[in-house]
C-alpha cells in the first residue's frame, strides 16, 4: 500500500480461516481471498497437516500458506535448505526450537536453518511463508519476537496518519524486505496509490473495504478475518471507497524495497 491520511486506512492480514464477506469480485491478480474457500491440502514436507494455499509461485517455490497443525504434533521445520521461512502464530500453542510462542508469536529463520524442531501440543493455527533468499539481505541469524510484546509505533511518513500504528517484526536494510503487523481504526481516508514491489497482507482481525483500480473501473470488496491480497507493483489502489469498517489488524509484507506513488484518480 502507499501513504494514508487521517485515520488512515490500509492493507490486508488475518487469522483462522474466515475471510470476506459477500461474493469477492474476480480481478487479474489475487485480492479479497477469503481463506475459508480455499481447499485443504497436505504438505509432504509436514506430515499429518493441513494447509490452505494462499499464493505459490511455481519458477521461485515461493508459498504463502494458512497451516494447521494438530494436537500431540511434532516434527521438522518442513523448510528446505535454500528457503528462507517466516512464521506467525495465530492461535494455539507452537514450540520452535527452544522457544515457546504463544499467539502473537512470530519466527523467520533464513536459508540454511535446518534441523530446528517444531511441535504442538494443543495443535496450532499459522502463517507459514517459504521464500528464496535476497541476495543483498543482511538479516543471517534467526529472528523471534512476540509481538503482544512489542510497542506500537504511530505512523509518520509526511502525512497525517491519524489512526494508524505499527509493529516492526522484521526489517532488512540490505535487501529491504520488510514484515510489520499494522493497527488500522476506522475513519481513514486514503489516496489512489500504487507502490513498486509486492504487497502481501493477511487480515488478523476486523472488517475492511478497499477499492483496486482496474482498467479506469473502481472495484470494491470487503475483508473480514482471514482475508488475503498478493497485490503487484504498479497496481493502482485505494481511493475514497477504501475504509477501515472496524478496528481492525494486519499482518504485512514486501519482498525489496518498496516506494509508493499518490494517483488523482482511478485512470486506465
Amino acid at each position: 500500500m502507499a501513504q494514508i491520511r487521517s485515520f488512515t486506512v490500509f492493507v490486508l492480514v488475518a487469522i483462522c480461516g474466515l475471510g470476506c464477506a459477500a461474493k469477492a469480485p474476480e480481478l487479474p491478480y489475487t485480492v479479497f481471498a477469503r481463506s475459508n474457500d480455499i481447499p485443504d491440502s497436505f504438505l509432504a514436507g509436514l506430515p499429518e497437516t493441513r494447509s490452505k494455499i494462499l499464493s505459490s509461485n511455481p519458477t521461485s517455490r515461493r508459498t504463502s500458506l494458512l497451516l494447521q497443525i494438530p494436537a500431540e504434533w511434532s516434527f521438522g521445520t518442513g523448510a528446505a535448505l535454500d528457503k528462507t521461512l517466516e512464521l506467525y502464530l495465530l492461535r494455539g500453542d507452537l514450540t520452535l526450537g527452544e522457544f515457546e510462542l504463544t499467539p502473537g508469536g512470530y519466527a523467520y529463520l533464513p536459508s540454511g536453518s535446518l534441523g530446528v524442531k517444531m511441535s504442538s501440543n494443543t495443535g496450532a493455527f499459522l502463517l507459514y511463508f517459504l521464500d528464496e533468499p535476497k541476495p543483498k539481505a543482511v538479516i543471517q541469524t534467526p529472528i523471534i519476537a512476540d509481538s503482544d510484546l512489542l510497542p506500537w509505533t504511530e505512523r509518520d511518513d509526511g502525512v497525517a496518519n491519524f489512526g494508524i500504528a505499527t509493529k516492526e517484526l522484521r526489517n532488512d536494510p540490505g535487501s529491504g524486505a520488510q514484515t510489520w503487523i499494522m493497527k488500522i481504526e476506522p475513519g481513514a481516508i486514503q489516496d489512489w496509490q500504487s507502490a513498486t514491489t509486492v504487497q502481501e497482507g493477511f487480515l488478523i482481525s476486523g472488517q475492511y473495504r478497499h477499492a483496486e483500480c482496474i482498467g479506469g473501473e473502481s472495484i470494491v470488496g470487503d475483508y473480514t478475518d482471514g482475508g488475503y491480497f498478493l497485490r503487484p507493483p504498479g497496481a493502482v489502489n485505494g481511493g475514497p471507497e477504501a475504509a477501515a469498517l472496524s478496528s481492525t489488524i494486519w499482518f504485512m509484507r514486501v519482498p525489496s524495497h518498496s516506494d509508493s506513488d499518490a494517483a488523482e484518480s482511478c485512470v486506465p
